[in-house]
């Protein structure tokens, strides 16, 4: 029976499966939507839910207990430069998780896990080597591709 079973726990333990949390969380904050089973997908929720609304608080002690799951420093800054003040009207619901469907070799069920920020203004738009703006699809590929041929040529 699955009575009062609290923590999911992914085959792992204790220790290794609060590292793996800590180290996805960290991901997260980094590049915004990383793709994980779905297992580690809900497990992941409330993790990143939690370490937000602690840094929400922007206190030391608040600093400090993140800081004690978000060991990476360039993470650290980005959390709370970008994604905390970008969640400063919304008190929970940090995060989307969207099922893909299941993984070619296991049969796993794969989701997508992503912060509901706005996207970063840098990714949205593409510049080739001369410093223009580059169309998106077929055309940038066939401009890498008369890249390499010209390349190849001297």
């Amino acid at each position: 029976m699955g009575h009062q079973d609290r923590v999911k726990k992914l085959g792992r333990t204790r220790a290794h499966r609060e590292a793996m949390l800590a180290n996805m969380a960290m991901s997260l904050f980094q590049h915004r939507v990383i793709r994980t089973t779905d297992a580690k997908a809900k497990a992941l929720r409330p993790v990143v839910d939690r370490l937000i609304s602690t840094a929400k608080k922007g206190t030391l002690a608040s600093k400090r207990q993140v800081a004690r799951t978000v060991h990476v420093k360039g993470v650290f800054k980005k959390l709370y430069s970008d994604i905390v003040p970008q969640f400063a009207d919304r008190d929970s619901g940090f995060t989307r998780v969207i099922k893909l469907g299941v993984r070619r070799g296991d049969g796993a069920l794969v989701s997508v896990v992503e912060l509901l920020t706005e996207k970063p203004a840098e990714r949205l738009e593409k510049k080739d080597k001369k410093g223009k703006k580059a169309a998106r699809g077929a055309t940038v590929r066939r401009a890498k591709r008369t890249a390499k041929k010209t390349t190849k040529d001297k």
